[in-house]
């Protein structure tokens, strides 16, 4: 789990919210903001819950075949291919080396090398961020960006805004910090649907996970069961005064598919770190200060590999029907399309196309439309689950045959090695 892009237009709405411009001192309206941020995330952090623990979710996804997958799943990598080039190229002369070194290490040196040992392409990322962050130290330290643009100092410069030396030593979060949360319910249901577009967003970064861990197509208990977990992590980032909620990271996805490392011990390690660099300021902020165009290039690497999964679920669908052809391309062309002409309406007017007088309403339907993932997989579902469904040979185009015995948990033995919990934690949510 990690933070969500999706929640950022209802979190903005919070903060330029009319009511918390009384507070004439900014660091009392940070608090209060947070404060009203804090209560939108609790209340919001409900619905994945009962969705996911109660089997809701699982109702949803037991109609979901490989056809309907393709769209979810590759335009969850597919879908922020703005966050990918576009912001590497704020700084040329940092992103695009690390990302030539990447694709060096991790797909050509293994090959020349021809090395037993996976070294090259499960380190790549260490290496190639580490050579290029002391390379832009260097630039930083010698005055290549001195006198240049704003945007270009904020992009390329390791010292920016004083991150290392204002981050205090020690710093120990605890839940309500900011004080206790206030509700209100519009900004609940517009952070909800936020809610909702990362759960449909966790939905394809799962099964992308269960593509690269080698392991069956996951059974729709176990999918909502994570759906649930999500719910808890979005309700721990309210407690502790999280800026965002959660969602299934993407990014990680994509390193588990360039690293070939599935094992649960690697991310139980990495929790640890992050919770140890956490609280040791200093540290986290040196890692902070990795310029972004660093971060674009590896999102450059780890979002095809989570496009490329959806698109290996091809194999399971019948490319020579007409039906399939054309849920395939009308879902992925308004997955992209239609997100599009909501970012692009925002930037000509300042708002969405729907421009109500109720601002959460409004937020309701930027939020879901301007997600590439939500509206590829609401038509992709719809069309799969509707379009000429009584024929008998709809279910093999769409390949169900292919995941019909994954249905039930236990249906097959080896979704108990690749889907039970640990610690004995099935006895309490069991997977049906």
């Amino acid at each position: 789990m990690g933070a969500s892009y999706t929640f950022i237009i209802p979190i903005y709405s919070i903060v330029l919210a009319p009511k918390y411009s009384q507070y004439a001192d900014p660091h009392e309206r940070f608090k209060e903001t947070m404060r009203g941020i804090q209560g939108a995330l609790l209340i919001a952090s409900l619905f994945p819950m009962i969705a996911g623990f109660l089997g809701f979710w699982r109702i949803v996804v037991r109609f979901l075949s490989p056809l309907s997958a393709v769209p979810l799943v590759t335009l969850t990598g597919l879908g922020l291919y703005q966050l990918g080039f576009p912001k590497l190229a704020n700084c040329i002369e940092v992103g695009l080396p690390l990302l030539i070194l990447l694709v060096f290490l991790s797909q050509y040196l293994p090959l020349i090398a021809k090395s037993k040992r996976a070294i090259f392409d499960r380190f790549a990322v260490l290496f190639s961020v580490a050579l290029v962050w002391v390379y832009a130290e260097v630039l930083t330290v010698a005055g290549a960006y001195d006198g240049r643009p704003q945007i270009t100092q904020l992009s390329c410069r390791t010292d920016r805004s004083g991150l290392i030396t204002a981050a205090p030593w020690i710093r120990f979060p605890y839940p309500f910090q900011w004080g206790g949360p206030t509700f209100h319910a519009g900004n609940a249901f517009a952070v909800m649907a936020a809610t909702f577009v990362a759960v449909v967003e966790s939905t394809g970064t799962f099964i992308a996970a269960s593509r690269y861990g080698s392991a069956t197509p996951i059974p729709p208990s176990v999918l909502s069961r994570g759906i649930g977990w999500q719910g808890v992590a979005i309700f721990l980032d309210g407690m502790f005064g999280a800026v965002s909620g959660s969602t299934a990271s993407v990014e990680n996805t994509g390193l588990l598919g360039l690293t070939r490392v599935g094992s649960r011990r690697a991310i139980q390690i990495s929790a640890g770190f992050m919770l140890f660099f956490s609280v040791l300021g200093k540290f986290g902020a040196l890692f902070a200060s990795i310029p972004l165009p660093i971060v674009a290039a590896i999102y450059c690497i780890l979002f095809a590999y989570v496009a490329s999964a959806g698109l290996s679920l091809l194999q399971f669908c019948n490319l020579n029907s007409f039906r399939s052809k054309f849920i395939l391309g009308f879902s992925l062309f308004m997955g992209l399309s239609v997100p599009q002409y909501f970012k692009e309406y925002v930037l000509l007017t300042g708002h969405g196309p729907v421009h109500t007088s109720t601002i959460s309403f409004n937020n309701i339907v930027q939020v879901i439309f301007q997600s590439p993932a939500t509206v590829a997989a609401i038509v992709a579902f719809f069309l799969d689950c509707t379009l000429d469904c009584a024929h008998s040979s709809t279910r093999t185009d769409s390949g169900r045959h292919w995941w019909g015995k994954f249905r039930s948990f236990h249906t097959d033995t080896r979704s108990e090695e690749f889907y039970s919990l640990p610690y004995n934690l099935n006895k309490y949510f069991p997977s049906l």
